[in-house]
């Protein structure tokens, strides 16, 4: 009973933090609900037109039906008539100018909450730290932004309103049945009990669909992202037909969710409708009777009549629009959970300026989980200008080194400063902005040559990046291009060759002139030829600037004013190319590994 009572408090407040959301466009919510009332009271007015009509001129029993409207309505039966069904016609009208109205607001004013919230899910998402995209799969993460955020739409754009609009509806019908007649009124209740049972099954079993749906569309959108990426290999290793089974099962389960979903709403609808019909069948045999006896009006009668038909939708209506609730709420809980995610790399409160360029690991400890650790009591000292080279069996900790220098991830123990300023309290933006770091698999985005060279940088101009592209030696490809600098480049630079695209992430390092220049494997998935110009293009990289390469190719690194060797977490040698050879240590029985497998290779 206790987690019951949570968890509806939990739903609470998920409604509330939702809701917040349209606080920005009250004014749209409040003329809406201004608009929803107005179309309840049309609803309530048509029976009793009817009424009218037929207890004052069509069917007169007793004494003279006594109306507010009297005053206005003629005594002559046809004109009398005619006014009445002029009134109709504008009821008619105005419920048309409410709904489009309600509709209208409602929808412009979800849409924009939706898009508010799509925007906060996406901002969050960028502040994230990477350990965090380390632990939760992509497609997770754009069912939250898409699927989930879809979900909620239908409950901000028309369901919330409607229930409302549907709760005060049955109030209104329900009070004016009772004041002309408390036993038809009795009668049509009569079937409430049956109607209740049927609403809470139906909202159990959709409630449960809709739970599983959800479920399905977050594993159809990872199956989807990860199998799309990467469909080389599938289609390498002729997985195409394993593949179409695994995706048959998944999509199989989002089949069957939807399937009982189905199936809820298609008995749904006919049982309360039976209901309904039952209902009108008992008020026209019992009242049948009444009016031959003159203890019941045939005005009342027929009215009854409508209000019955329009007392048992609003009933389908609020427990369609439960659920719609159930399931925003269930969507409100996963995007909530999302936003609610702690940013754990921060900016510091009051951030400090670096004075110079100096880069120093302090006695450095990191593990990404627990205390297995990857880093162990790591530390150096780089010079402004220096070229340093990391080197290293792969998993020695090389490009984690590079993580921690950009603040990816926090350190354990120890202390990493950048110009005698501990990182952690730098702002991120300020330390980042100092380096420009060139991959090992090169990554473009949509977009053109230039957009991918100046990532949006107001200070990288379009001058700027065609010089950067002339000094890595890529100008002669993109001259021959027919737009230069304005081709279009696909999704993950499809049609440009592994190299090219990593002269063109040398071409971005270089226009955006950091002072630091990180170099993480940047030629190991290069052809010679484009090594070799990479090669040239490095003198231009590295030139007044504070660099870090991290190489397994031992020839593009001899130049390196020191090189540093991790071995098993530890930086266990530190010198030149000549000096770690001679000292016939790690390094040396690397170099001597490479270059006789080279040789091996050649023969």
């Amino acid at each position: 009973m206790e987690e019951q009572v949570q968890g509806k408090l939990y739903d609470g407040r998920l409604m509330r933090r939702l809701l917040r959301y349209l606080r920005p466009y009250w004014m749209n919510v409040a003329l809406a609900l201004v608009c929803m009332l107005g179309t309840a009271a049309v609803e309530v007015s048509g029976p009793l037109l009817t009424r009218l009509a037929i207890d004052k001129y069509l069917a007169p029993q007793g004494s003279p039906l006594v109306s507010w409207l009297d005053p206005y309505l003629s005594s002559d039966a046809l004109s009398g008539l005619t006014q009445i069904s002029a009134l109709f016609l504008l009821t008619l009208v105005l419920a048309l100018v409410f709904e489009f109205t309600q509709t209208y607001l409602m929808t412009m004013t979800g849409q924009k909450a939706i898009a508010d919230l799509r925007r906060d899910s996406m901002a969050h998402l960028q502040r994230l730290d990477i350990s965090y995209y380390d632990q939760t799969p992509v497609g997770r993460m754009l069912t939250r932004v898409t699927s989930d955020t879809d979900a909620l739409t239908e409950m901000l754009t028309s369901g919330l309103v409607t229930l409302i609009g549907d709760i005060v509806t049955l109030s209104l019908i329900l009070i004016v049945m009772l004041r002309m007649s408390v036993p038809l009124t009795l009668v049509i209740l009569s079937a409430m009990p049956m109607v209740v049972i049927v609403a809470m099954r139906f909202r159990r079993d959709v409630a449960s669909s809709n739970r599983r749906i959800r479920t399905a569309v977050a594993r159809i959108n990872s199956y989807l992202q990860e199998h799309l990426t990467g469909i080389g290999v599938l289609q390498l290793f002729n997985r195409e037909s394993r593949s179409k089974q695994e995706f048959d099962g998944v999509n199989g389960e989002h089949r069957d969710a939807f399937k009982d979903a189905v199936t809820a709403y298609g008995w749904f609808y006919p049982a309360v409708e039976f209901c309904g019909t039952v209902t009108v069948a008992l008020l026209l045999g019992w009242g049948g009777y009444q009016v031959r006896d003159g203890a019941l009006t045939a005005g009342v009668l027929v009215a009854f009549f409508q209000y019955g038909i329009r007392f048992f939708k609003p009933i389908q209506d609020l427990s369609e629009k439960y659920n719609i609730l159930q399931s925003a709420v269930a969507a409100a809980e996963r995007i909530f959970h999302l936003l609610d995610t702690p940013v754990r790399i921060q900016s510091a409160a009051t951030a400090e300026v670096p004075a110079d360029g100096v880069v120093e690991f302090d006695h450095v400890w990191f593990a990404y989980k627990g205390e297995d650790w990857i880093l162990r009591d790591v530390s150096f000292r780089i010079e402004p200008g220096e070229t340093i080279a990391v080197v290293g069996h792969t998993g020695a900790g090389k490009t984690t080194l590079t993580n921690l220098l950009l603040r990816f991830y926090d350190i354990q123990k120890g202390a990493i400063r950048v110009g005698g300023v501990d990182i952690r309290q730098m702002e991120l933006d300020a330390l980042r902005r100092r380096f420009a770091v060139v991959l090992q698999d090169p990554f473009l985005m949509t977009g053109t040559l230039a957009d991918n060279i100046r990532l949006g940088s107001a200070h990288v101009t379009e001058d700027a990046a065609g010089r950067a592209v002339e000094q890595v030696n890529l100008g002669e490809y993109v001259r021959a291009l027919p737009d230069g600098l304005g081709h279009a480049v696909r999704e993950r630079g499809a049609g440009i060759s592994t190299g090219q695209k990593q002269l063109i992430s040398f071409a971005r390092a270089l226009a955006h002139d950091p002072r630091f220049l990180i170099l993480d494997e940047a030629t190991s998935s290069v052809d010679t030829d484009t090594e070799l110009r990479i090669r040239t293009a490095l003198d231009a990289l590295v030139e007044g600037r504070t660099s870090l390469i991290i190489a397994h190719r031992l020839s593009t690194i001899q130049r390196a004013n020191r090189i540093f060797v991790m071995h098993k977490g530890q930086l266990r040698e530190v010198g030149t190319h000549q000096q770690l050879l001679a000292a016939r240590g790690i390094y040396y029985k690397l170099y001597q590994l490479q270059y006789s497998e080279q040789e091996r290779l050649v023969r």
